[in-house]
Parts: C-alpha cells; sequence; structure tokens
C-alpha cells in the first residue's frame, strides 16, 4: 500500500513539474526587431525601449528592449505576431507596429519603421460605451455613453470649434474597407456618419491645465434615477450631443433642466438614416480634430471630403490624419479577430474592452511624474493606448 501511494506522489509530482515548464521550449525562435528612426531623429535611438510581440491568435505577448545600437531581440514560439514599439523625449512621439510578423521554425529579423508625432495638449481622458445593467431591474442599459476631454498642457486651451467624430467601420471585429491601403490610412481617418463640433468664438469654453469636459454622446440626463449603476449626465458643465436630425428619444432625450443651451454641441454633418448617433458598444474608435485651412463647414461642403467606404453603402468623412489632436482605439477583448483602424500615427496599439453591459470604462493612465512636477494631473500620452489607457471596473462618474 504504501509503494502504491509512493508511486502514486511521484507521478502527480512529475505531472505538476510537467506543468510548470515551458510548453513551447521545443519551438522557439529569435525575432530581430531594429528600430528605424524617421529621417532627421537618428539622434533619438537609445537603449532600454521596450518592444512588444503579441500572438494574434491568442493574445499571448513578450517583451524585450533595445539596445544602444535600437534593436531589441525577442525569443517567441511559432506564431503571427503584432510587433509595436513606442518611445517618447519631451512632446516628440515616436511608435511603429508591424502586423502579421510570421515567426515559424526559423529566426526571423525586421526593420520596424518609426513614425513621429507629437504629443497633444488635450487628450481623451476616458471613454464609456459598454453600458451597463438596468439593476435592480432585468436587462441592459446603453443610453449613457459619455467621455471627457482633458487639457494636458500647462496652459489654458479653448474646447472652441473643437470637433470629433467616430471611425467606420465601427467595430474592431468588422472588416477594415481600406486594409489593403495601408498608405492610405496613414494620412487620412475615415469617419462615419456625424462629425460633431463644439460651439464658441474663440475663447467662450476655456480648458485650465489639468481641468477636464464631459460630453454626453446620448442623453444629458439622470441617467440613475432609473438605473442606479448608469451616472448622471445632468450638471452644467456637461456637453451634449443633441439635434433633432437623431430623433430617437431612448438614445436622445431631450437635455436635462442643468444643460446650458450653449453646450449643445452642432451637428456638422449627419451621413445615413439613422435615428440615433452610433458608437460601438464594444470597440469604439474616437479623435478629436481641428479642420485647417477652412472652417469644418467649408470642408465638408468640399467635393471628395464625402466618399462611400469600398464595399460598403456608408458614405465617409475623409479627415487628413494632420488635423487629429488625439486619437484612441478599443477592441473586443473577447474576439481574437479585431482588426486595426486607426493609423500608426494617431494610435500605435489599442486598449481592449473585456466585458460589455458591466459599466466598464477606458480610462487613461496618469503621468504621475509629470503631474508632481507640474502641478496637475498629467496623463500618459505616447500616441499608443496600448500603454496609454487601461479598462476600469466602473465609470469615474459614477457615484
Amino acid at each position: 500500500m504504501r509503494k502504491a501511494i509512493s508511486i502514486f506522489l511521484t507521478v502527480l509530482l512529475t505531472a505538476g513539474c510537467m506543468n510548470l515548464s515551458d510548453p513551447y521550449k521545443d519551438n522557439l525562435n529569435t525575432l530581430k526587431v531594429t528600430a528605424s528612426y524617421p529621417e532627421g531623429y537618428a539622434s533619438f535611438v537609445r537603449e532600454g525601449v521596450k518592444v512588444t510581440a503579441e500572438d494574434i491568435g491568442n493574445g499571448y505577448i513578450r517583451e524585450a528592449v533595445t539596445d544602444g545600437q535600437g534593436v531589441a531581440t525577442l525569443t517567441l514560439p511559432n506564431g503571427i505576431y503584432r510587433v509595436a514599439l513606442s518611445d517618447r523625449s519631451g512632446t516628440a512621439v515616436f511608435n511603429g507596429a508591424s502586423d502579421k510578423v510570421l515567426v515559424s521554425g526559423q529566426d526571423v529579423s525586421i526593420i520596424l519603421p518609426l513614425i513621429y508625432s507629437k504629443a497633444g495638449t488635450m487628450v481623451i481622458k476616458e471613454v464609456y460605451s459598454s453600458g451597463c445593467s438596468k439593476y435592480p431591474q432585468e436587462g441592459t442599459y446603453q443610453s449613457d455613453k459619455y467621455f471627457i476631454v482633458h487639457n494636458n498642457d500647462s496652459e489654458t486651451a479653448y474646447l472652441d470649434s473643437l470637433c470629433f467624430g467616430i471611425l467606420f467601420p465601427w467595430n474592431s471585429t468588422s472588416s477594415n474597407p481600406w486594409s489593403d491601403n495601408p498608405e492610405f490610412l496613414q494620412e487620412t481617418i475615415p469617419l462615419g456618419q456625424a462629425i460633431w463640433q463644439f460651439g464658441g468664438t474663440g475663447k467662450t469654453f476655456p480648458l485650465a491645465p489639468g481641468a477636464d469636459a464631459v460630453v454626453a454622446i446620448n442623453g444629458a440626463i439622470d441617467h440613475t434615477l432609473q438605473y442606479p449603476l448608469s451616472v448622471n449626465l445632468n450638471f452644467p458643465e456637461c456637453f451634449v450631443c443633441y439635434s433633432p436630425l437623431f430623433p430617437n428619444p431612448i438614445y436622445h432625450p431631450a437635455p436635462g433642466d442643468r444643460i446650458q443651451a450653449d453646450h449643445i454641441l452642432t451637428l456638422v454633418d449627419k451621413e445615413g438614416q439613422a435615428n440615433a448617433n452610433l458608437m460601438s458598444v464594444s470597440s469604439p474608435t474616437l479623435v478629436l480634430f481641428r479642420s485647417q485651412g477652412k472652417t469644418i463647414q467649408e470642408w465638408v461642403a468640399t467635393e471628395g471630403f464625402i466618399r462611400q467606404a469600398p464595399g460598403s453603402t456608408e458614405r465617409v468623412f475623409l479627415i487628413p490624419a494632420d488635423w487629429i489632436i488625439d486619437g484612441m482605439e478599443v477592441f473586443d477583448g473577447s474576439s481574437t479577430s479585431n482588426n486595426k483602424r486607426l493609423s500608426t500615427k494617431v494610435d500605435a496599439g489599442y486598449v481592449a474592452l473585456s466585458e460589455t453591459f458591466k459599466g466598464h470604462s477606458l480610462h487613461r493612465n496618469v503621468d504621475a511624474e509629470a503631474s508632481a512636477e507640474k502641478g496637475f494631473e498629467v496623463l500618459m500620452d505616447t500616441n499608443n493606448s496600448t500603454i496609454d489607457f487601461y479598462e476600469r471596473e466602473t465609470q469615474s462618474l459614477h457615484k
């Protein structure tokens, strides 16, 4: 009997050790990544910059850092990877990403071109679109979407004439009609359905350093009166997307009694027949921008500014990437079939939303060192949502 127990324990311990071992130890390859900084920025090459490789099939991530020549070496099992790097020096941001890098049965070397961009003055602080439970009633609720704009600069910023829109396709799991034209996506941002704009005459809506502005995508009402797990968006500082062209009263009820008339945003233009402002519950992609050279109203009237998306009946607004002040991309965390929509120039990564209808929001990380130095809340801004954002268990406006 003792011998049988001894054999059983030996087998059990052996199995336990096997489970702790690396399942890929016999199928590992070396991926060498060389960061290629843009012309004129060779002096920015440095050691210690993190490079990530994410297995597209299972989300498995490995990391390495660059040496003094800007080269990082990763040891990877066979797979198809998304390789990304993000670097920043002052306001200069460098991002690079390469999708579908095949590592299979041999070592691989790639050169990763980096794209220069500048950290924004105003950034998207939080996006809440995932909805919540109707508890104590049954069902789910999604007419309480909002996002927050934050002034990340030491100087007062102004919301006047700032525009925002939501990318098409709406969901990250949809096929991207421009995926075979990466050059187009580096220079152009296709927005679906609507462009919204803050009013004002230039300095009507100041935003102090570290201050926030809340924008209700749907109803600027106190949603908690009926659904306690939701949020109260009926307060004087809240801005709201509201127009008779979106007559659906479930998604666009009349603004609450505390909403100021000049805080109702202007609907610059609307395409399509939808009666409500569309925003994905699981994977929205949002951008802030200002038009250049002409007013946004003049641009909308320009021939070629609005086009039909390839293979779709959807008509989209083609925004130059140089107009973008900030953007963030969301992936559906329940899927392994996500497609990038924003270019590396705007957002080199993404933040995953793991669950819908749980009151979760996507919130920007605080840059603790910069906040301590400047004396107000400074948020991370690497133009890479994988680094900049995290998923909150509850909306920041939930009380």
